[in-house]
């Protein structure tokens, strides 16, 4: 399937006008099922902040190990969504670790011949992937319980972002947010939605690519992880004849991997023939730490430092030339910008700007 994509064969979905319907499923896991009042948080704010109208469809609504013995379901919910004529938009409640083994079950035919507007990280890569290879743009970004239904207040940066992806022709320029977290989220908290994070000022994006060269292309990637799963199952991966000077999106999951086992992530996408094949490298800001292990402000950035290292050593290795730009704000960290997965990006080192055009 993935062969026969080519750049002038993706669409754009249509976007979401206020008012619309807006499906909430599981395709990934069921965990939503357990915290019911941020799912109920994630249903307001949708409503109150995009004027949507979320309609939630049943696995939304089963527990993680129902929804693990029957992955048949969660693609049904994927095809009803998306084949709904009131249905504008498709948001995921929350990431897993098993997509995986929905694609089986899903028909690209059906999908392709309603595309709408898909929106979910770091599990949800895998239905993004399988997304890029119908020719369907969808947005790694907006995933209910994480991005939506945040602690404290909804972020203005995640606001504006996902105001965009849901109602706008393209993302346009994506601007640094001016301030960010990775303080891990706990949805037991009584008082969850009056406890604001800790915000720290965003440091910048590290630029390292060659002098004046601009890149334009297609957008892949997704959670590194999920990525290097689909690998290993042969799922939904593009062939490296299918890329051709795109650009390579990626970013690690609140596993929070070590450095040398980011590099053989990444390595088994060069050895599979696909690094060489994109120009450039934008990579999301990692997440430091987790509810048993907050190591301090030295070490976690030192832990930045290693994983931007040995990205840079990788790609270089299989890929000379690509520009790599990192310390963007999309993935698991927050605030964050639904990034297009198959639109096309202008990314420009001497003006550094990343550009989603409104031409395609």
């Amino acid at each position: 399937m993935h062969e026969t994509i080519r750049p002038d064969s993706f669409v754009r979905p249509p976007a979401v006008s206020p008012g619309d319907d807006v499906a909430i499923i599981a395709p990934a896991s069921g965990v939503a099922a357990l915290f019911p009042d941020i799912l109920d948080l994630a249903v307001e704010r949708l409503q109150e902040h995009f004027d949507v109208n979320p309609r939630v469809y049943p696995t939304a609504k089963k527990d993680p190990e129902y929804l693990f013995d029957h992955p048949e379901e969660r693609a049904h919910d994927v095809h009803d969504a998306f084949q709904d004529p009131d249905v504008s938009a498709v948001f995921a409640t929350i990431g897993g670790a098993d997509q995986i083994r929905i694609l089986k079950h899903l028909d690209p035919e059906r999908l392709r011949e309603n595309p709408t507007r898909f929106f979910g990280t770091s599990d949800n890569a895998c239905l993004a992937s399988y997304l890029w290879g119908c020719g369907i743009v969808s947005y790694y970004g907006g995933t209910l319980l994480s991005d939506v239904a945040t602690p404290g207040s909804l972020p203005e940066y995640t606001e504006r972002y996902l105001r965009h992806a849901l109602f706008d022709e393209t993302l346009g320029t994506l601007e640094p947010a001016d301030k960010w977290t990775d303080e891990p989220i706990d949805w037991a908290d009584d008082n969850y939605e009056h406890t604001e994070p800790t915000f720290e000022t965003n440091p910048g994006r590290q630029w390292h690519t060659p002098e004046g060269t601009v890149v334009e292309g297609r957008l892949w990637g997704g959670c590194l992880a999920v990525l290097q799963a689909l690998l290993s199952g042969d799922r939904a991966v593009p062939s490296p004849t299918a890329i051709d000077g795109d650009v390579l999106a990626i970013e690690t999951s609140e596993e929070l991997p070590s450095a040398d086992k980011v590099g053989l992530m990444l390595s088994c996408l060069g050895e599979r023939g696909l690094l060489e094949r994109f120009d450039a490298v934008l990579i999301g800001r990692p997440q430091t730490r987790s509810h048993e292990h907050d190591p301090g402000v030295k070490a976690r950035e030192t832990y930045r430092e290693h994983q931007r290292s040995i990205i840079q050593d990788i790609v270089h290795a299989y890929n000379p030339g690509a520009a790599i730009i990192s310390g963007l704000d999309f993935g698991h960290t927050s605030p964050t910008a639904p990034i297009p997965i198959g639109d096309r990006v202008i990314i420009d080192p001497t003006t550094k700007s990343i550009k989603f055009p409104e031409l395609y």
